[in-house]
């Protein structure tokens, strides 16, 4: 096992994690039980989901002290580094923070450490970004990319050039990012909702799935092991549809999925702002009681949404170690190569050899206190 001196803010959160597994994650974060203002009915909440906050926040911990311990004493000046997401939302600001917190903890100048997400979720925007940094001479990048295929030109020229391109959030099969994925196994989140889904539908309904692309790596694996979860219950997937990025659009779906299919009696939401907007339909349709909500990610208004029990379960990442770690991975491979960066790395991949975890949460109204005090402990609010 490696070992090296954890920084101050990765002991507090690893001992705040083990504290939550510890105790079960039982506290109730209080609030009330209606649902959202204008809704006229109760929310409705036939089975008390418990959650689990645990995260893979400990073996991160190490990882991160290795990495810093073998940088110690290095040159870093010439470390310029970015962090490139596929859209402005609400989920990727823990991401900000915790890449920030990462260039800061290895002592690399904030102008030297890029944080950029499209106003619109455009391939354009995020096109045009990277041609930025290209010309600014950085020397690595971790990216959410929007379009796999497209970029997977970009990423090989890129790479050629003695880049350093790390995938985040979204795995870049068949690309020369692919050896490498920090973030959340994806089949096993979708799995993770499906299985929250069957408990609260009590393994019987008709439910959609509202996702910002059908093609999208982290998509497609989320819904998979989404339906898989299902199997052998009498659950069925009425839709699938695709918002393009697009909140507005994603309630504008849910309010005619709801108005042409009044036997839908479940939504699964897959990227972070389709929480909240699926709660919005629901509500604005008076369906609270009847409509259960399972969504992605921990928007700020999903979990106002989940204290309010519109939306029953949220499946979690952890965007700020994506950050955070990924500073760290991006630094070693300038300064270090490679080669030696992935041998620290490769203690702490999953048994695909590729993908090292941020770990899979739940958040429910019951351990959303739990959630909300770790968000306070890494500097989230």
């Amino acid at each position: 096992m490696l070992r090296a001196r954890r920084s101050r803010t990765l002991a507090v959160s690893t001992a705040v994690l083990l504290s939550l597994a510890a105790t079960g994650c039982s506290k109730s974060a209080g609030g009330s039980d209606s649902a959202g203002s204008g809704s006229g009915t109760k929310a409705a909440a036939p089975i008390t989901l418990a959650g689990s906050v645990t995260f893979n926040q400990a073996n991160l911990a190490k990882l991160d002290a290795a990495l810093k311990s073998a940088l110690a004493g290095k040159d870093l000046s010439k470390v310029d580094i970015a962090m490139v997401v596929n859209v402005a939302a609400d989920y990727w600001k823990a991401g900000q923070v915790g890449f920030l917190k990462g260039c800061s903890d290895l002592g690399i100048a904030k102008s030297k450490c890029t944080y950029f997400a499209p106003p619109n979720g455009k391939l354009t925007e995020q096109n045009s970004e990277l041609e930025t940094l290209r010309s600014q001479g950085v020397t690595g990048y971790s990216i959410s990319a929007i379009d796999p295929t497209s970029a997977a030109g970009t990423i090989h020229t890129d790479v050629q050039k003695g880049i350093s391109v790390l995938a985040i959030d979204s795995p870049l099969p068949g690309t020369d990012a692919a050896s490498l994925y920090l973030g959340t196994p994806n089949y096993t989140a979708g799995f993770q909702a499906g299985t929250a889904m069957k408990q609260v539908l009590g393994g019987k309904g008709k439910v959609a799935i509202l996702v910002g692309s059908l093609t999208a790596s982290n998509a497609t694996q989320r819904i998979a092991g989404f339906e898989a979860a299902l199997k052998g219950t009498k659950i069925t997937v009425a839709q699938k549809v695709n918002d393009n990025l697009q909140a507005s659009t994603a309630t504008s779906d849910a309010e005619t999925i709801l108005a042409n299919n009044p036997d839908v009696n479940g939504l699964y939401g897959v990227y972070s702002y389709d929480g909240p907007a699926l709660a919005q339909a629901v509500t604005s349709a008076g369906k609270t009681a009847s409509v259960h909500i399972v969504s992605d990610d921990s928007d700020a208004q999903t979990l106002k949404f989940i204290k309010s029990g519109v939306i029953s379960g949220t499946v979690v990442q952890m965007p700020y170690q994506q950050g955070y770690t990924g500073a760290y991975i991006l630094a070693a491979e300038k300064v270090l190569g490679k080669d030696k960066t992935m041998a620290l790395v490769k203690p702490y991949l999953e048994k695909d050899g590729s993908t090292l975890s941020s770990g899979v949460g739940l958040v429910t109204k019951s351990d959303l206190g739990a959630y909300q005090s770790l968000e306070s402990q890494l500097g989230i609010g």
